[in-house]
């Protein structure tokens, strides 16, 4: 069986540090729902089968999260919230232009 094909791979950071690590942890920041609501809007645009949302560990951003990456371009988003997903999505994961006001430089 071969291994399945995806054009992007999207993986938010859901890491839990103790409370008051100065790091801080994407999972306080509503990486959980940021990750669910990536996963339902990618079902419901039936573009599952092209673009994969998956949990992550530490990507080493926590103190900017809920941090998310997207490969294959490489683009590193911080500070995303529920509410942002639907924009990633349409302009950056359909459109191709990453959601430059989230962008971690």
């Amino acid at each position: 069986m071969a291994a399945p094909h995806f054009d992007r791979h999207v993986f938010v950071c859901v890491n839990r540090r103790e409370p008051g690590d100065p790091k801080g942890c994407c999972a306080e920041k509503g990486a959980d729902e940021v990750r669910d609501t990536f996963k339902r809007l990618l079902h419901e645009r039936g573009l599952k089968s092209r673009i994969r949302a998956n949990a992550a560990g530490c990507l080493d951003q926590c103190a900017r999260g809920a941090s998310v990456v997207v490969y294959p371009e490489q683009v590193w988003y911080g500070g995303v919230r529920p509410e942002d997903v639907p924009e990633i999505v349409e302009q950056h994961l359909v459109g191709g232009i990453p959601v430059e006001r989230l962008r971690l430089k």
